[in-house]
């Protein structure tokens, strides 16, 4: 049980694997600090994928607390949906957080945090750059139509700098869609945070430089480990009935208003 940066390339694109040049792999390996997270996965590797995150948030000391979670009917079923400052940290500890008040919890995550196989019973994975395979379409399916707590994060890439603030980009519909066709509410969750000047400053150069392939998520690991020590805040705001959702408004309207609800509650 172990990530290996040159399999995963090669398992999402042969093609570019033959031509990434190895001083290029071992700086990759640095940047995604593979030997660390290696040793986490097997110093942990006996823990439930739960367990695991939190077994990895202690590690690295951090902590968090909720605020509106009580208010929260735990009978409910709910879709809850998040800004998403750092790329990875948010997740497991909404999750932790939901897990406690609900016993279960399902995170929707990019296909490529597969490769995390302590964490994989809690993830429900979708591929975004390519067709989704069967077997991820029956289990994302399978995940709304069941009572399982679900969370997301609708921009689909973490916060960026915008005008200045950082901020998420615009939230993708989908989840508006799949709240009416599932029939769940959905709790808008607003965490407060951000990476380094480093990271904002690299996805701005790149995107002056017109380069579309979003190179700054190599170093989102690299970003989560400069987040230990950090204490947190999770907060939770009031359910939005799917029912509501119908009134007439487009999903991206919705999407666009629930994100304002979100970012209200900081």
């Amino acid at each position: 049980m172990k990530v290996n940066i040159q399999k995963i390339i090669e398992s999402k694109s042969p093609k570019l694997a033959k031509y990434i040049p190895k001083f290029a792999i071992k700086y990759l390996r640095k940047i995604i600090h593979e030997d660390e997270v290696n040793s986490y996965l097997n110093e942990f590797k006996s823990l439930s994928s739960i367990d695991f995150a939190r077994a990895t948030l202690k590690r690295m000391n951090i902590s968090y607390t909720s605020d509106g979670l009580d208010k929260i009917d735990p009978e409910g079923r709910y879709i809850f949906a998040s800004n998403h400052p750092f790329g990875g940290l948010d997740g497991m500890m909404i999750a932790d957080i939901i897990e406690s008040k609900f016993g279960d919890a399902k995170l929707i995550v990019n296909d490529i945090l597969m490769n995390l196989t302590p964490l994989t019973d809690i993830f429900v994975p979708i591929n975004k750059h390519g067709k989704q395979s069967s077997e991820n379409t029956q289990n994302y399916n399978s995940t709304f139509n069941s009572n399982v707590p679900i969370i997301t994060f609708p921009a689909g890439l973490c916060s960026r700098r915008i005008d200045g603030e950082v901020t998420d980009s615009e939230w993708k519909p989908s989840f508006i869609k799949k709240a009416i066709q599932s029939q769940r509410d959905i709790v808008p969750v607003y965490f407060e945070g951000k990476l380094s000047n480093f990271f904002y400053n690299l996805c701005t150069i790149r995107s002056k430089c017109g380069v579309k392939a979003n190179i700054e998520m190599l170093y989102l690991v690299d970003e989560m480990f400069k987040q230990s020590g950090g204490s947190f805040t999770i907060k939770i705001g009031e359910p939005i009935s799917w029912k509501e959702l119908q009134n007439g408004e487009s999903h991206r309207k919705w999407a666009e208003k629930i994100k304002k609800r979100a970012s209200l509650l900081k």
